[in-house]
């Protein structure tokens, strides 16, 4: 008797998938979302800022993120371990992370960790 096929060996749909979803996995970022365009389109709007741009232009939002309109991600690192005698501040003007001591602040701290950029 010759065993049933789809049960050793599953639909080719379903490997499809399968591949399809390990290559998406690689491509995400917490950091980054992507933007959906419409075929002809010739600018796209920030959703932050409320501004327009030009299809293939890159921008810094107010909020630091660098853009395209196809997608943002943000312009920074975040900081995830560091001494616990410090803490993490947002400089939104260089949108960056500074990390120094909770009572000393130009006194800097060592990151040990961080996501993002």
């Amino acid at each position: 008797m010759v065993p049933n096929q789809t049960a050793i060996f599953p639909p080719k749909k379903y490997l499809a998938l399968a591949l399809l979803l390990c290559a998406l996995l690689s491509l995400t970022n917490s950091q980054c979302f992507v933007k959906l365009q419409t075929y002809g389109m010739t600018h796209c709007k920030d959703d932050m800022d409320e501004t327009w741009h030009a299809v293939g232009s890159k921008w810094r939002n107010s909020k630091c993120w660098d853009c395209t309109c196809q997608g943002c991600c943000a312009a920074y690192a975040t900081p995830r371990q560091f001494p616990d005698d410090c803490v993490s501040v947002f400089d939104s003007k260089r949108c960056e992370y500074v990390v120094h001591k909770r009572d000393n602040p130009t006194e800097l701290c060592p990151i040990f960790a961080a996501t993002g950029k």
